[in-house]
């Protein structure tokens, strides 16, 4: 009789088979079961296939079922709208321009919404075309609209009839390039009556009852977004014969990044000589969201619970308010140096460009506000760049290899290049020593080791011409073993040159005596004049370095080039550099030594033991 007992527990094709022939051992009809040139073997490899293909189905099907397993985009878009998250569209590049109409005349003139500007990047021209209609009234005769946001792309108005007995009617936005931050949606009462009531997208549910003129946005399918509405109860519900109004623009999303001239294609009000003047280059154009960023943000925007009460709420909803930032980080003002209450300072690098603009703060700050909590208020800074300089002495076997030094060198660069970008250059990545020296020594395979020192560099940017007190803060400590260290030789400080009011003729610079002092100092013939033994202070515990009465008349050239600023260069007491709050650590690869030669001491070379000397990491 066959047993009734089969292992159900393994889905591979060859152990499924083996657990088919162990359950056919204890029955009499069929004896070749175990014998593969046999027909009934084959029909086990039937079975055993179709099981296998049935276990990995229901495998993959169980995987889809969640959030952070799933794989296909729909299925990705529709876990997190159970949770109450929209990915985020494409986005238009924006630009912000003033216009001055020449020779205009009248009380007023209107720029009808759709006013196309065009561009051209990379030899390719493109359309900006503004969002909403502007009124430009004259001051002095002057016509000009000053702070002017335009979008590239093509402005497009799309109208669907409500009509209820269509079950399956969806307000579908046709296009997948479509930037849903500049979707306008209104109602027309009919296609009689032509009065429009402007609706505005829901931000959750808190507030929204049967007379709340508002829409809701779903991700469908192809990447397409859908518009929904309220049921009557939460929000309005429209009626039969209603027009629903689409307005968006299509955008051809991040290549026109960095635009900064555009021209006017037709007029405005008639008039067509225009005076053109850009605020800020185009940017901020992106690509959809993508299924990892989804399933990175989808869980946090739930948490957050329409409003921002953490600093991880706050990386939240920037993210998802402003697709270009590449990373965020935010933290209480209070944790500052200079202690700010009430105050969540908040710190982007875009994608697109190092900096944002103005204005585009602003537009954060702005869309931040119904999450605020009670009377904090967002502030938007810039990154501060933490620059790593690297001196590395690296050995090969130059007989196990047919590279040159020098070839060897531009491998350990390009490969320094990709950990600075795929693993530095964020806010929350912590440069490992170990690592770079692992990543250095893994290049190729003739290396056979690599002596590498760090030091660490920030600038500040002094204003000429008057005396103030400047604050710079590496934020890690600084390397001083003991008090006094290495006060001869300018301690652990060295700055780039600049001239002070009162001294047209000396170039001076900045060190420490390794007791806490920054001195400041000239070269006669080389050797150093102290002009302020005083000059300012160094705390070799937090990495603060504050200068005093500093009355700086120009700048020094830094490599060759003019300069806005002066670069301050300190050892760090640990190898691994950590940036806080704002800071970006990143290598300063340009501005690194690299040494690369043959390693005389390898067995076999006529020179082994010869002559050889090392390198100190000291």
């Amino acid at each position: 009789m066959a047993s009734n007992k089969l292992s159900v527990s393994e889905l591979d094709f060859d152990l499924i088979k083996d657990n088919l022939k162990t359950f056919l051992q204890n029955q009499t009809q069929f004896q070749d079961y175990d014998f593969e040139g046999s027909g009934f073997s084959v029909l086990l490899d039937v079975l055993s296939y179709n099981t296998h293909y049935l276990s990995y189905l229901a495998n993959m099907t169980t995987n889809e079922l969640y959030l952070d397993s799933a794989d296909i985009r729909n299925n990705i878009v529709s876990l997190a709208k159970m949770i109450g998250y929209t990915p985020a569209s494409c986005r238009a590049p924006k630009a912000n321009i003033d216009v001055t109409i020449n020779n205009a005349s009248g009380t007023v003139l209107t720029m009808n919404k759709g006013t196309v500007f065009s561009t051209t990047v990379s030899g390719i021209t493109y359309e900006y075309v503004t969002n909403q209609i502007n009124t430009i009234t004259p001051t002095d005769g002057i016509y000009k609209l000053s702070n002017l946001d335009i979008y590239e792309g093509t402005l497009v108005t799309f109208k669907y009839t409500v009509d209820s007995t269509d079950v399956d009617q969806k307000f579908v936005i046709p296009s997948a390039n479509a930037d849903i931050s500049t979707l306008q949606v209104s109602l027309q009462n009919s296609a009689t009556d032509t009065t429009t009531s402007s609706y505005t997208t829901a931000v959750g549910y808190n507030g929204v009852n049967d007379t709340s003129k508002v829409y809701f946005l779903q991700e469908g399918s192809d990447g397409k977004f859908e518009v929904y509405f309220g049921d009557g109860v939460t929000g309005v519900k429209p009626q039969d014969g209603n027009i629903v109004i689409l307005e968006y623009i299509v955008t051809n999303k991040t290549v026109s990044n960095g635009a900064r001239n555009f021209t006017l294609q037709g007029s405005i009000g008639g008039f067509s000589d225009v005076a053109i003047t850009v605020n800020s280059a185009s940017s901020g154009g992106t690509e959809p969201e993508t299924n990892e960023s989804i399933r990175f943000n989808a869980p946090l925007n739930y948490a957050a619970q329409d409003r921002a009460v953490t600093a991880t709420d706050y990386e939240t909803l920037v993210k998802s308010l402003y697709p270009n930032a590449q990373s965020v980080s935010a933290w209480g003002g209070e944790d500052d140096e200079t202690p700010r209450y009430g105050i969540v300072k908040i710190a982007i690098k875009p994608k697109s460009g190092s900096v944002l603009t103005q204005t585009t703060k602003n537009d954060i700050v702005t869309q931040l506000a119904p999450y605020n909590v009670g009377s904090v208020k967002p502030d938007i800074v810039d990154p501060e760049t933490t620059s790593i300089l690297i001196t590395s002495a690296i050995k090969f076997d130059a007989k196990s290899t047919t590279k040159t030094a020098d070839t060897i060198k531009s491998d350990i660069i390009n490969s320094i290049s990709n950990y600075n970008t795929n693993t530095l250059q964020q806010f929350d990545s912590i440069f490992r020593y170990s690592k770079l020296t692992g990543i250095i020594d893994d290049t190729d395979p003739s290396i056979l080791s690599n002596i590498t020192t760090v030091k660490m560099r920030k600038d500040f940017t002094p204003t000429l011409g008057s005396s103030n007190a400047y604050s710079i803060y590496f934020r890690n400590a600084l390397y001083n073993p003991h008090s006094g260290h290495n006060s001869a030789g300018g301690g652990i400080l060295s700055s780039t040159g600049f001239k002070i009011a009162g001294d047209t003729i000396n170039e001076h610079f900045l060190d420490d005596d390794g007791q806490g002092n920054v001195r400041r100092y000239y070269l006669v013939s080389g050797v150093k004049t102290y002009a302020n033994a005083t000059q300012g202070t160094i705390d070799y515990d937090t990495g603060s370095i504050t200068l005093s009465s500093l009355a700086i008349s120009s700048i020094s050239n830094i490599r060759g080039a003019a300069s806005t600023v002066i670069e301050l260069t300190v050892t760090p007491a640990s190898n691994d550099i950590i940036p806080v709050r704002d800071q970006i650590v990143e290598i300063d690869i340009s501005n690194s030594s690299i040494n690369v030669t043959a390693d005389t001491f390898v067995g076999g070379s006529s020179e082994a033991g010869i002559g050889y000397s090392t390198t100190s990491s000291y």
